[in-house]
């Protein structure tokens, strides 16, 4: 019998505002452990909330940056269950009139085609604690961490429309462009900013029955996330044919094992209306003003890359999966360098330099106007290719012009045709075979030739101007 999965996300957005959720201390997870705390998120008795207008706006522009539709009316909830990582024994969240409904994501699934997953809906929800297990020693012990709790929270909740690994893949890494664009968390899996629950099941392929469904969590990078779904299938699978009944339960992802493996039974508490938290009321016209504040979206941005820019479209996609890395491409373009000559240096010789060093594109030494300075140089044949990334690996640690670190090292390139005309006799003379081949018409030995003046050279000779004294040589195409 052939199968098919029904999978369904659940995605934890992390907003990037300065406060938490319902009191005024520092959402900073990360820093000293429960050094950001106050009565309010750790919910001393009688300690009132008092909701972040500017959480409220992250996450309506997230929503609206995913075509939802935003609700005008929308309510907290204490969601009850009782755990460390919550003092009060509930979590205030939108489990009945959420923030938005609606949105989705186009991908282009397995065959090539354009596929829309719609999201059901998007609610607001605060964050819990941070447990941190010791294991050492000779009594493990739990510990408590109690700077994220209260930090704010969207939950994206998707239609069950995946059937894929894949799909789910390319709607994760596709919502991250959307939501990074807008401003409103940087989506980090690694740093714990976006964290995925996967619900999977399986039913004959052909069939429209929801069967029992399984969640998995404990993932943190989209490769993971994949790889998850991917072995859940297989042993829904193979149990569905052994007779085994699928039960509802939660399972881990374990990535040394390559494997899910159980962790508790599904529990759903009630949820309950909360009486300390205000009902949230949004005008049309206070809506359609946060619509006005959206950025240009990554699609329509590429698109007006292959118009204006002469990209193709997997290079203006390419471009646009992360907001900075357009912006600073465009940035250069505005300095007069061409647009394919600005991709192929950000995206090949910049990205690569700043990763090596463990740097951020916006905390990079070198601005766009100062890398056009570069690549300005390196089209008027001033300096070839070689120099350019040399001279580029110079500028990271240094705070001179490209000019002064050329002409202080001597990174000019050598066009004169008198120069050039000695080195490529000398080449010439000793390799008497390549200088057949190349008057018997092989293009390789050109090439070969070439390299050998660019070597004697000390790689400063121009590799173009090498090539037509070459050709007016030996009477070859150039």
């Amino acid at each position: 019998m052939e199968f098919e999965a029904v999978i369904g996300l659940e995605i934890h957005v992390e907003l990037n505002g300065t406060t938490k959720m319902f009191c005024d201390c520092p959402n900073r997870p990360g820093d000293e452990p429960n050094a950001n705390t106050c009565p309010i998120c750790l919910w001393f008795p009688g300690a009132m909330p008092r909701f972040s207008q500017e959480a409220l706006e992250k996450a309506v522009l997230l929503c609206l940056g995913l075509g939802a539709e935003i609700q005008p009316r929308s309510v907290f909830d204490q969601k009850v269950y009782y755990y460390p990582d919550l003092p009060k024994g509930y979590q205030l969240s939108q489990a009945h009139l959420p923030l938005s409904r609606g949105g989705g994501i186009e991908i282009t699934d397995g065959s090539g085609q354009r596929k829309k997953l719609r999201i059901h809906h998007i609610h607001m929800e605060e964050d819990v604690a941070k447990l941190m297990h010791e294991m050492e020693g000779r009594t493990p012990i739990s510990l408590i961490d109690f700077n994220r709790a209260g930090s704010p929270l969207v939950e994206i909740v998707t239609e069950p429309d995946f059937r894929a690994p894949e799909e789910a893949m390319e709607f994760l890494k596709a919502l991250r462009t959307q939501v990074r664009y807008v401003g409103s968390s940087e989506c980090s899996m690694e740093n714990g900013t976006m964290r995925v629950d996967a619900n999977i099941s399986v039913r004959p392929q052909g069939t429209s029955q929801m069967n029992t469904k399984v969640e998995v969590k404990n993932m943190n990078s989209i490769r993971h996330v994949g790889d998850a779904i991917a072995y859940e299938i297989r042993r829904q699978c193979a149990a569905v044919q052994a007779g085994e009944a699928v039960v509802l339960h939660t399972r881990l992802w374990d990535p040394d094992q390559k494997a899910t493996v159980p962790m508790r039974a599904k529990f759903e508490g009630p949820c309950v209306p909360d009486p300390a938290v205000p009902v949230i009321e949004l005008s049309r016209e206070w809506i359609e003003a946060m619509r006005a504040r959206l950025p240009e979206m990554p699609s329509v941005r590429a698109d007006r890359f292959v118009r204006e820019h002469g990209l193709t479209a997997e290079e203006a996609a390419f471009l646009n999966a992360d907001p900075e890395v357009a912006g600073y491409f465009e940035s250069v373009v505005r300095e007069g360098i061409a647009p394919r000559t600005a991709m192929h240096w950000v995206t090949t010789q910049l990205m690569p330099a700043l990763r090596e060093r463990q740097l951020e594109l916006g905390g990079s030494p070198i601005a766009p106007a100062r890398f056009a300075v570069l690549l300005r140089m390196l089209s008027r044949d001033e300096i070839n290719a070689n120099a350019a990334r040399e001279v580029l690996a110079h500028m990271f640690d240094s705070a001179e012009s490209p000019e002064v670190i050329v002409g202080a090292r001597g990174f000019q390139q050598v066009s004169d045709p008198g120069a050039l005309d000695s080195l490529i006799s000398q080449v010439c003379e000793a390799h008497p075979a390549a200088v057949a081949d190349v008057r018997a018409g092989q293009g390789k030995a050109m090439g070969f030739l070439i390299g050998q003046v660019m070597q004697a050279s000390g790689g400063k000779a121009n590799p173009k101007k090498i090539r037509e004294l070459l050709a007016q040589k030996f009477g070859a195409k150039a």
